[in-house]
């Protein structure tokens, strides 16, 4: 790309995979531009935690987190065949499986791998008896804040999905990705000392 601005979206229009345009205000851009934001959100967490042993294999994670964040960012740029873009159910997403007319194959991301580090991270932790206010620690509030990016960009995919077929695993992953960050934070408020702020009603 000789220049990077190109002035075709000037007129509040964006190209998606394949070559069709969009108004940039349309559910499919909605949602993969969501999870770009969540994206960087987690780039903003990752540097904010300084590398040390205790920390290295929650940061290692989060960098997988952002390469699957990149894939699923343009498996949603990339509409279904014109012939497969029917409504979806409605209360459930539509998957991608593989057709003869050459639909996305539908995806598999590191669903258990995200479960498996849940629990890691939850066995330090004390029970939750209450509800708790984000925040604590900078990396802490950081990775509470990317918590409730993804849940917008969860909802962003669920309206997608109730016009537009979506692989049925990127809403499992966004699902289970929100529920790693909420450990993760409080996690890192443990491990730096800061206590928890509980809800009082």
């Amino acid at each position: 790309m000789a220049k990077i601005y190109t002035k075709t979206g000037d007129k509040g229009q964006t190209g998606l995979m394949g070559g069709s345009r969009v108004p940039k205000n349309h559910p499919r851009v909605c949602a993969y531009g969501d999870v770009d934001e969540l994206n960087s959100h987690l780039g903003v967490v990752l540097a904010t935690l300084e590398p040390r042993p205790e920390q290295d294999r929650l940061i290692k994670f989060l960098l997988n987190v952002q390469n699957d964040l990149f894939q699923i960012g343009a498996l949603l740029a990339t509409p279904p065949p014109a012939d497969e873009a029917s409504q979806a159910p409605p209360g459930r997403s539509a998957g991608g499986g593989a057709t003869e007319k050459g639909s996305q194959v539908e995806p598999s991301f590191k669903i258990q791998s995200m479960e498996d580090e849940i629990d890691h991270y939850t066995q330090d932790l004390p029970p939750l008896k209450n509800f708790i206010l984000p925040g604590g620690s900078p990396g802490g509030a950081m990775l509470h804040l990317a918590r409730t990016v993804c849940r917008r960009a969860e909802r962003s995919v669920v309206e997608l999905s109730s016009q537009e077929k979506v692989p049925s695993s990127i809403l499992v992953y966004l699902n289970r990705l929100s529920d790693f960050l909420f450990t993760a934070a409080r996690w890192i408020n443990t491990k730096q000392g800061v206590p928890e702020t509980m809800w009082k009603p």
